[in-house]
């Protein structure tokens, strides 16, 4: 498995978010940041945004898509929520490009990391998680197939 796809590629994702949201001294700045990587995010055609791609468990509107194969999966995601586009903008940092092997055995320690558990509202904390379990159910279909 090549070094990009691998889990080690994740986990210096990670390291890099958490290196990146370091710099700021506090979450009024972090939030503002996380909704510029969203803005940076490509665009999520609207024919895309069906029953089909939606992630369920999100107070907002969540559409994801995935493509590729167990070698290497590419994901394309986007929120009516500014905040949660952003969200996924770091998810796909560390998930996207990346084997079914290395999604499903890495961790998202970023979250803890970054104090993004403890700044997360109940609902948002949900969508997290119900955006992160939607990329591994990916993952382990692709690796059953």
């Amino acid at each position: 498995m090549s070094d990009e796809t691998g889990t080690a590629a994740a986990e210096a994702a990670q390291d890099a978010i958490i290196e990146e949201f370091a710099f700021f001294g506090d979450w009024t700045e972090r939030y503002q940041y996380l909704i510029d990587l969203g803005r940076k995010l490509a665009p999520f055609p609207d024919d895309w945004k069906t029953e089909a791609h939606k992630v369920h468990g999100c107070q907002s509107q969540v559409w994801l898509a995935a493509s590729g194969d167990t070698a290497r999966l590419h994901f394309a995601a986007t929120s009516d929520s500014s905040i949660v586009t952003g969200l996924i903008a770091l998810l796909l940092r560390v998930y996207s490009g990346r084997s079914a092997e290395a999604i499903l055995a890495t961790e998202p320690r970023f979250v803890d990391s970054i104090g993004l558990a403890k700044h997360l509202s109940p609902t948002r904390s949900n969508g997290l998680a119900a955006m992160l379990q939607t990329i591994k159910h990916y993952a382990r279909a692709t690796s059953t197939d």
